[in-house]
């Protein structure tokens, strides 16, 4: 049984830095119904499938469940989710999303949240109170866009919170560049760095320099630039989804030694964010592309092992197949289509939101989409 907190008493517990608008936020979000806006990309499409997302993989109290994966909930799905509830101007499903998320994933320390929960924990709080910092991320970027879209300046504050501590605590120094952590634990030693590649989010980076303005943001999107130039493995020069770097900042990106050598499920969201960021002429998005496309495939692989080229046995779901895509689109290898798109319901929370996810960003970049062609 979910953790079940007080309207009130979540959205009362204001962050110890944003403490000072702790009355503009006891009423951040009425629990009016939502006032339905048009889609972010889709259509009528779209909307099918953000009503299918919400029917299928949210419970009545915002716990964006991983149907997949014994039934846990991320603070990236909470985010992505939170995000998504903005783009279709979905105040009530934004607002469950946000008190789940603050009652269930808050940590005591900071403006950042646990990264897993389990259904059936001990007091309905997750033991493992580490974060991930693409979680945080989102749901700075979430909040931000929700201040703006419904003028709560409570929310602003909530996410500059979040960004503050993220610059603050997440990022780290090896040789001349800043990284970025995954989680505070874990991920750092003597020696290495351990980063992964899809938690670079540009338009997040963008996002929260207006409400966490910092250099550093811009650092972060110089590194998983570079990162993404720099860190490919394999036949098909394909980024992996976790990569080490040494701390005194010599040498090339390596493949992190404690995790599989994949191009898979994380990495695949690079070329989504390098597109929505504004990156889709970067080598990467269109390496990515090819190898999805390759015509010597039976079927669309949903990984590759980037040591031994072996590819997954089974096809690409259809969250991968709409960002393979998008990277073919954003990378000038295919050309915008026009036509009218069928709704997809996914039956795993993954796919379901990855797709909901490019719809969003093709909303954002379609415009630029041809000119970024070569």
């Amino acid at each position: 049984m979910d953790a079940q907190v007080p309207t009130q008493e979540v959205l009362a517990a204001v962050t110890r830095r944003a403490v000072l608008g702790a009355a503009t936020a006891t009423a951040l979000l009425p629990a009016a119904a939502a006032a339905r806006g048009s889609a972010p990309a889709g259509g009528v499409a779209a909307l099918i499938e953000w009503d299918h997302f919400k029917t299928r993989f949210l419970t009545r109290d915002g716990r964006v469940v991983d149907n997949i994966n014994g039934h846990v909930s991320h603070s990236e799905g909470q985010g992505f989710a939170m995000l998504l509830a903005v783009r279709f101007d979905d105040q009530e499903t934004f607002r469950r999303l946000l008190n789940w998320t603050r009652g269930n994933l808050s940590r005591p320390t900071d403006s950042l949240y646990a990264w897993c929960f389990r259904p059936g924990e001990p007091g309905g709080r997750p033991g493992d109170r580490n974060n991930a910092t693409d979680g945080d991320l989102m749901i700075a970027w979430a909040l931000t866009e929700a201040a703006e879209k419904w003028s709560q300046p409570g929310l602003r504050l909530l996410a500059a919170a979040t960004a503050r501590d993220i610059l603050a605590r997440m990022t780290v120094q090896a040789g001349e560049r800043t990284y970025l952590l995954p989680g505070s634990e874990g991920f750092l030693d003597h020696t290495a760095v351990t980063t992964n590649p899809s938690y670079y989010i540009y338009p997040a980076f963008q996002a929260l320099r207006a409400v966490a303005p910092s250099p550093v943001w811009a650092q972060l999107e110089a590194t998983g630039l570079r990162l993404a130039r720099t860190a490919r493995f394999g036949r098909f020069g394909l980024i992996a989804d976790w990569v080490a770097v040494a701390r005194n900042g010599s040498g090339l990106p390596g493949l992190a030694p404690r995790h599989p050598a994949r191009f898979s499920y994380d990495a695949c969201r690079v070329p989504l964010y390098m597109v929505w960021g504004g990156f889709g002429a970067e080598p990467m998005v269109e390496a990515a592309a090819k190898f999805w496309h390759d015509p010597s495939f039976r079927q669309m692989p949903a990984w590759t092992d980037l040591r031994t080229g072996v590819t997954s046995s089974y096809a690409a779901d259809p969250g991968i197949a709409a960002i393979a895509r998008l990277a073919a689109i954003g990378s000038g290898q295919r050309q915008v289509s026009r036509g009218p798109e069928a709704a997809i319901r996914p039956e795993a929370y993954y796919a379901s939101v990855l797709r909901l996810l490019v719809r969003a960003a093709t909303a954002d970049t379609q415009g630029s989409l041809i000119i970024a062609s070569r």
